[in-house]
């Protein structure tokens, strides 16, 4: 709804002002309305921080957010996989953490304990590579425990002077990992760069109602904030991992466990070595209803592909490392590879 070419929020009053107008809280139009104190002290007019995000940006070819409806989906760490796929492709990458309580971008890129440094061009992302960049509050913490407790405005002010103050340089690519949910974060995020070219949203799930749920909901805002949906990644899609990686076990009438691997893997050799080939796979969360395949063809959003739930892509973001670089992700690398791939060709993206 808007009104004299101000948005107006659902839940206003009749022959609302607008938030923005100069008589926003105080008209009588604004009596009894449950947004009037918000409206009557929020700053008017432009952001005017506006222009200097959009100067910023300016250099920025290409900007991707990464969402999820809820945590523990696994976001950042394909954040940081995306991050480090593109930057092996020869793109200058950027990588901005804008999940203020729970930063673990620094851990997943193997930044631990770095800090930012100022020059009078402004903040300097921290490196990987040198054409991949991180920036993120956990290089502001004092110590790696302490804890983010901010209130919405701080967190706002946060985001922006990443936005505005961060000197990029010329980037191909900035992702941009966001907190779970559809919070102070996300509308400010998406505020601040669709005045700038955003390209759109990939949100991550996993297989279950229960996370489907939320990611309907975080379709449903990017819908509203016209951002596009540029495609849903199902994390954790099954349990893989190959034979003769597993330990196995026997178990007693008391729950006593006894490690039986070496007798299992000594007679799988001797009477099938072939076996220990095979990948085993195993359903981890209930996907009978259909999983992220059937939400996005109910709400009509593309769908980027599955990613199993692989320990060795577990061990490579613990340890900082890209899943690319080694044969050890053999089941996760070329599944998030054939993502990726789909991902350039609908940017229209060529390989460098």
């Amino acid at each position: 709804m808007e009104n004299g070419g101000y948005e107006v929020p659902e839940n206003a009053n009749e022959h609302c002002p607008g938030p923005q107008s100069e008589s926003a809280g105080k008209s009588d139009a604004c009596e009894g309305c449950p947004n009037q104190q918000i409206c009557a002290t929020a700053p008017k007019g432009p952001d005017p921080d506006l222009a200097a995000i959009i100067e910023r940006m300016a250099t920025v070819k290409h900007k991707i957010l990464v969402l999820s409806g809820k945590g523990g989906v696994g976001k950042s760490t394909f954040s940081a996989q995306l991050s480090f796929a593109l930057a092996a492709m020869d793109f200058q990458v950027g990588l901005l953490d804008i999940d203020i309580c729970g930063p673990s971008i620094p851990k997943m890129l193997g930044l631990e304990g770095q800090e930012i440094h100022q020059s009078n061009l402004g903040w300097s992302p921290v490196y990987v590579e040198s054409n991949l960049g991180v920036m993120s509050i956990g290089f502001m913490l004092p110590h790696p425990d302490e804890a983010v407790i901010w209130r919405g405005p701080r967190k706002n002010g946060i985001i922006k002077q990443f936005l505005k103050d961060v000197y990029w340089g010329e980037l191909d690519f900035l992702v941009v990992d966001a907190p779970p949910g559809t919070s102070d974060e996300h509308i400010s995020i998406v505020q601040f760069l669709q005045a700038t070219g955003i390209d759109g949203a990939i949100i991550v799930t996993t297989p279950q109602q229960v996370s489907l749920i939320d990611v309907r909901k975080e379709v449903s805002f990017c819908k509203k904030v016209g951002l596009q949906v540029l495609g849903v990644v199902e994390n954790m899609s099954g349990f893989c991992q190959p034979l003769s990686g597993f330990k196995f076990m026997s178990v007693t009438e008391t729950g006593e466990q006894k490690d039986m691997t070496d007798w299992v893997i000594t007679a799988m050799r001797e009477k099938c070595p072939e076996m220990l080939n095979l990948i085993a796979f195993s359903e981890v969360f209930d996907s009978s209803a259909g999983g992220g395949v059937k939400m996005c063809m109910d709400m009509g959003v593309p769908f980027l592909g599955k990613v199993p739930l692989d320990p060795q892509l577990c061990k490579a973001a613990e340890e900082g490392r890209s899943c690319f670089d080694d044969s050890k992700c053999q089941i996760s690398a070329p599944a998030l590879k054939t993502i990726i791939e789909k991902l350039l060709s609908q940017l229209e993206v060529s390989r460098i």
